[in-house]
């Protein structure tokens, strides 16, 4: 049984998040981490392959949400993190100064919308509609701008439940990013962040295999969730219309057009100097061809820490970055453009040096 496989069956089966891969050895040095549910698919990968490379070394990761990755980096409660909203700098001035930070981007990815409609057939949505639907404005399948960009479909006239994530979550974070980038209305209404003010008719569960379940069960639903842990699942994914004014699938390349834009910080990151700043977002990218809402994925590091665990978790994120790389396109997830990937060949060397 392939990975791809086990991960689509573990999926299906509901408990997805709790897996938690290591090593069959016996481990000398075990580095532990935990955070955003959107990658961890590719990373429990990393985890399981790097550990079976590397004889006396185990890595495990956990998915928790971006946002109780975040607060137990904060904490000291794990040796790294992972957060698809990076960390702003309030969360990093929580940090304890006598341990730095180092935010890596190891991926990236989109956000897709999936829904459950009779057949589930292939449906456009036009940007006004989903901005409608998720400020709870548009309750119900039969909408003529819905009817009118999908003339083929057959569309019920049931009531929409939108499910979003309960718990602070990354795809949260990016999913209302390009929410707000988009709709005054909806940013004044709803909120830019990995918790916001939703609707209460909305309909709330955690992490992704939590609102898959949900959207499963729930005849008319539709909500946001990875696009690679759609895949695995086989969920049915909307086609977004972009900035330009096209409707666009999901996948690797559009993922990539829309990453095409994004522009590093040339600063260092705050409090940091000497650190580099590789948080950036691209929130409505313009590109004929983009998907419109894809993201990187950031690691949490921290900058001074026991030289044992330095040196396993820089030799882990160069595998992330060589080897790694190659699982990314087979599970869902965009490949770091080269010249991302010199940035963080660059930022990683930090990892373990003195503050």
């Amino acid at each position: 049984m392939t990975l791809l496989h086990a991960l689509k069956t573990a999926a299906l089966a509901g408990c997805l998040s709790t897996f938690a891969f290591s090593a069959a050895v016996s481990a000398d040095t075990t580095v532990n981490g935990s955070g955003a549910s959107f990658p961890f698919p590719l990373y429990a990968k990393w985890a399981k392959d790097f550990s079976k490379q590397n004889k006396g070394v185990r890595v495990q990761y956990q998915a928790v949400g971006s946002g109780a990755g975040i607060q137990a980096f904060i904490a000291e409660t794990v040796d790294f993190a992972a957060s698809d909203a990076a960390m702003n700098d309030d969360e990093i001035s929580k940090v304890p100064t006598d341990k730095g930070v180092v935010l890596l981007p190891m991926t990236a990815g989109e956000v897709v919308l999936s829904y459950n409609l009779p057949g589930n057939p292939e449906l456009k949505l036009p940007r006004d509609v989903f901005i409608d639907i998720f400020t709870g404005k548009l309750d119900n399948w039969s909408d003529e701008r819905i009817a009118k960009a999908n003339p083929d479909v057959e569309l019920p006239d049931d009531k929409i439940t939108v499910v979003r994530r309960s718990d602070s979550s990354g795809t949260t974070y990016v999913f209302t990013g390009h929410l707000a980038a988009i709709s005054d209305e909806f940013k004044s209404q709803v909120g830019h962040g990995k918790s916001v003010n939703w609707p209460k008719s909305f309909v709330g569960a955690p992490k992704n295999d939590g609102v898959t379940a949900m959207i499963k069960q729930t005849p008319g639903a539709i909500g946001y969730i990875e696009y690679g842990y759609a895949e695995a699942t086989k969920q049915p994914m909307a086609i977004l219309q972009n900035k330009a004014g096209n409707f666009v699938k999901p996948g690797e390349e559009t993922g990539a057009a829309a990453l095409a834009s994004a522009e590093f910080p040339t600063t260092d990151l705050p409090g940091y100097p000497g650190t580099p700043d590789l948080r950036v977002w691209v929130e409505d990218p313009a590109g004929e061809q983009a998907y419109p809402i894809a993201t990187f994925t950031w690691m949490l590091m921290y900058q001074n820490q026991d030289q044992e665990n330095a040196k396993v978790l820089r030799d882990f994120i160069e595998y992330g970055l060589t080897e790694g790389q190659k699982d990314a396109t087979k599970m869902g997830f965009i490949p770091l453009p080269e010249n991302v990937k010199a940035k963080v060949e660059e930022a990683m060397k930090l990892v373990g040096s003195s503050k």
